[in-house]
Formats: structure tokens, sequence, C-alpha cells
């Protein structure tokens, strides 16, 4: 069973596996000194952007789907009739951090003042914080347990945003509280904007929450409408199961840093609202809220000659990086994945060339990958600047574009290989589906 909203799940690779369940479910056993058959589990699966790089902050049009790997929160409500005064506490462990947050969910959580502030538990505050100042009323706590990948967080996989969602579906849950879907990428936007201030878009909630297997989900970042498009060659019976013919290949670089470390971000953000603010100025738009997406593609052909050199190519990259998505919904609805891939890799040159982001390191592992056998198409996941690179690969093929990025990369950079787990260098994964809170199994024994 699922939460109101979330996927149930269908694709061949289902995620969670039942031992990854068994795991989180017995960690919040021991801090709480519950029942198993009480514990619930809010899973929030990590999202990859084919297309649509740097585009939602700017109320452009993305793509996104889920993968099969993400962040596991095991939760219980904070209650008891005997220990009446623990109603509103939330009570945290994590499997990546040591120590414990403890805090009450009738405290005022103010944002976060400095970058430098930010912990583990800022995001589960960030989620109270959110509920809060929506005007929902927090009656119930939770005890919980909370587990990524290690070695996926900071790389681009939009883990920040699977983790505020973990802990606002959490909450949601033991609160009787039935919220959207769409209201939810709303209050994760409260975390990351507001609790955190970080100025990210809608993306990465909304392929979180919204994503289903076999579609690919279009999100149009200035509506916050989402659409779907299935994948033409799924329910062909060449396709045994439903299964996809492709494999999504992650290729880790070894740098990381955290989020909070957003100058670069944050800059790019400010020159596109400044190319904004030109073309607008100069079509005489003024009053128009500065922001891309305001543009109509005509007056940026007219006017693109008033733009100074550096916002001229942060426009580029949004004009076309919406042609790009257009094309891409053509060429998946139609199955052809050589020209999704094509896409996927002009998005990548212009997010290095225009955009203007990505560290070197990253810039070579994004070509290692462009050369991998039965490559399509590659990418930065995220911002360019750490993490990892993705690629499309064909599906019999995949396990070789592996071999082949690992030998490569580990050649060019092997004092960052040696920072990343053997079985974290490079990944092959499958589609996933949305968030969902997964309720206690009735058959496990008491």
């Amino acid at each position: 069973m699922v939460a109101p909203g979330g996927g149930a799940g269908g694709g061949p690779s289902r995620w969670p596996a039942a031992e990854e369940l068994d795991t989180v479910r017995k960690k919040v056993v021991e801090i709480s000194g519950r029942d198993e058959q009480e514990v619930m589990v809010a899973a929030c699966p990590y999202r990859i952007c084919p297309l649509g790089a740097h585009i939602d902050h700017q109320g452009g049009v993305v793509t996104a789907m889920t993968i099969n790997y993400g962040v596991l929160l095991g939760f219980v409500p904070s209650n008891g009739s005997e220990q009446p005064l623990f109603f509103f506490q939330v009570l945290l462990h994590s499997g990546q951090f040591e120590g414990a947050i403890r805090f009450r969910v009738d405290d005022l959580q103010k944002p976060i003042d400095k970058p430098e502030n930010i912990n583990w538990g800022s995001y589960a505050k960030g989620a109270v914080s959110a509920l809060q100042n929506s005007g929902y009323d927090l009656r119930k706590g939770i005890i919980g347990y909370i587990s990524g990948v290690k070695g996926l967080d900071s790389s681009g996989l939009s883990s920040s945003a699977a983790v505020g969602i973990a802990y606002l579906l959490a909450l949601e849950h033991v609160n009787d509280l039935v919220i959207s879907p769409v209201d939810n990428i709303q209050l994760d936007k409260y975390i990351e904007n507001k609790y955190l201030g970080l100025e990210n878009g809608i993306l990465d909630p909304s392929a979180i929450l919204l994503s289903r297997y076999g579609y690919l989900t279009f999100m149009d970042c200035k509506t916050a409408s989402p659409s779907y498009v299935c994948f033409s060659e799924l329910n062909k019976s060449q396709q045994p199961q439903g299964q996809l013919p492709f494999k999504i290949l992650l290729a880790f670089s070894g740098l990381q840093h955290n989020l909070p470390k957003k100058r670069g971000y944050n800059t790019r953000v400010s020159e596109c609202k400044e190319a904004a603010r030109a073309l607008l100025h100069a079509s005489g738009c003024e009053d128009t809220p500065n922001i891309l997406c305001n543009v109509d593609p005509v007056v940026y052909e007219t006017q693109k000659c008033v733009l100074e050199e550096n916002l001229s190519r942060r426009a580029e990259h949004y004009f076309f990086e919406m042609k790009r998505v257009t094309k891409g919904r053509d060429a998946w609805a139609h199955g052809n994945l050589q020209e999704l891939g094509q896409l996927i890799s002009e998005s990548g040159r212009s997010s290095i060339l225009n955009y203007e982001c990505g560290s070197k390191e990253m810039i070579q592992l994004y070509e290692i990958l462009l050369k991998a056998p039965g490559a399509l198409g590659a990418r930065f996941s995220g911002a360019g600047f750490r993490g990892c690179c993705l690629a499309i690969v064909e599906s019999d093929r995949a396990e070789d574009a592996a071999a082949y990025v690992r030998a490569e990369y580990e050649k060019a950079q092997p004092e960052l290989v040696s920072r990343i787990p053997a079985d974290r260098r490079v990944l092959v994964c499958e589609p996933g589906d949305s968030a969902r809170v997964i309720l206690p199994d009735p058959h496990l024994s008491s």
C-alpha cells in the first residue's frame, strides 16, 4: 500500500528491495523499541534529468525520471499513552552520519542563516517549518532512521530533495495529513528556498513525486503542471515484462562538496534573470517578472544583440534547451533512442559552453561516457561541478559500457577514483517510480 498520490511501483526492477526494507525496519525497532509491524517506510528515489538542464528555475519545461536507487526513511509516530510528553518529539538516526537529531514539532523552526550551519538534521527541521508555515497542524512527531546509498549523496541525483520529501511524507502520514504531490512539490521548494536559502527550482521534487515507470515526465516549471509520455516500445511483445530497451549509466567523479556552497549555482540563476530583464526591457515589457520563460522566443531572436556576452550564452542555453526538450518529447514518444541520445549529448555540450558549468574532471568524464560502447547520449547529472555524469546506453551493452568507463576514468583520474567505493564508481540503473510511503507488512512476525 502507498500514501495518497504515491506511486505503486510496476517496473521490472522494483525498488526498494525486500532486504533493504527489512534493514531499515529493524533499525527503527532498535531505536524506538516498537514492534516491527508498526514501522512504515518513506521510499524516495533519486532522479535524473535527461533534458531540460538548468532551465527549471527560469520557468522552462524539463524532463525527468527516477531511478531504482534512493532514500529510505523508516519511521513510527512518536506517540504513546504512557509517554504523552513525547507526542511532539522528532528523534532521528542516520545510516550516513553519526549521532542523533532531536527536536519538537511544536517548536518554531527558524530559517538557516548561514550555509555552514546546515547539517544532516536541517532537512527534517525544514520539513516541519514548511508544514508549519503552510498552516498545517502537527500534533505528532516521528522516531526514524534514514538511509541513502553511500557515495550517491552530493552526486547530482537530487538526494537533498529526496531527503526533504521523505521527511514531509513521514510527518504528513503520522499526522493524518492528505497532501497532494503538487502541494508537496511546493513544500519541498520551501525547504530548499526559504529554510536553507538555496535557489533551486521545482525539477527535483517534481521528478521524485510525479514520475511513473515507463513514462518520461515533462514538467512545465512556469505553471507547475506535469504531463507524461509513454515510451512507444514499452508494450511491444519483444520487450519482456515491460522491460525498457535501455539502461542508465551513472559514472561518479570522486569530486564532492556540500550543496550549501552555492555561489556558482546562484550566480548562474542571477545571470539568467539579468538576461531576462535586459530582453524584456528592450521589448518594452519592463514590468514583467524577470525570468526567461516570460521572454517570447521571437523577442529573444530580435533583441539578443542587447545582451552582454555571458548573458547571451545563458539565454542561448535556455532557448535552445527548450527546443531540445520539445524534440526529445517526440523522440521518446516514437521510441527513437538514437535521436534522444543525440539531444542529451547536445544538452551536455551546451551546459559546458553556454551555461559554463562543469569542472575539468566532470567534462573529462562526460567525454569518456560519449565514447563508451553502446552509449546513446551523455550529460552531467546536476550542475557539473562535482558528482556524476549520466548516459543512456543500449541494454545489452550496458555492462561493457560500465567497464569501459571505469577503466578509462581510472587512467585519467586515479587519485579521485581511489576515493570512490569500488562498487559505486559506475552504476547500471533502470528507471524507477515515484516517492511513496510503504505501510507495514501484515505478514511480519510480532
